[in-house]
């Protein structure tokens, strides 16, 4: 049988290493929020298989949630929700790409989130699980007790 070596205890300057390492990290995230968050979100069109849907700024696509009513988010009191489905949130008025309707375009306030953009009253989300500009495959899916439909350009819902 092989003896078992306790590990050596974490010394003082690897200790200090870490701690110093983890604030920095830490400082690090909250200005890359703090930048994300003064941004102006952008909404485009993207033309796919399913027409020309919403996409936000880099061109991903862009969901609503059928559990929210009109202007209202129902994702953000719903656990883990916003972890899946991020609120598309915007640092001020949000900008209209070309063919997306500026008059349909709002915000909503909504606490822990900041800002959200809305098109036609409809609250606006990404997801987590898109890894490439225009993805459709998560449009319409069920999670979280609601389907995530993406949006044309009249803000009707594409399924």
């Amino acid at each position: 049988m092989t003896p078992v070596h306790p590990q050596p205890a974490m010394t003082g300057v690897k200790r200090a290493l870490t701690i110093l390492a983890t604030i920095a990290l830490i400082g690090a995230l909250q200005a890359a929020l703090a930048g994300a968050s003064s941004r102006r979100a952008k909404l485009q069109l993207h033309t796919t298989k399913l027409g020309a849907i919403l996409v936000n700024g880099h061109g991903f696509t862009l969901y609503a949630f059928t559990k929210d009513s009109r202007n209202r988010d129902a994702c953000v009191k719903i656990k883990a929700c916003l972890h899946a489905w991020p609120a598309l949130t915007t640092g001020g008025k949000p900008i209209a790409g070309q063919g997306v309707s500026a008059s349909l375009i709002g915000t909503i306030k909504v606490k822990g989130v900041g800002l959200q953009v809305t098109y036609a009253g409809h609250a606006l989300y990404t997801y987590i699980a898109d890894k490439r500009p225009g993805a459709t495959y998560y449009i319409n899916r069920f999670q979280f007790g609601g389907r995530w439909p993406a949006l044309d350009a009249t803000g009707a819902e594409i399924k």
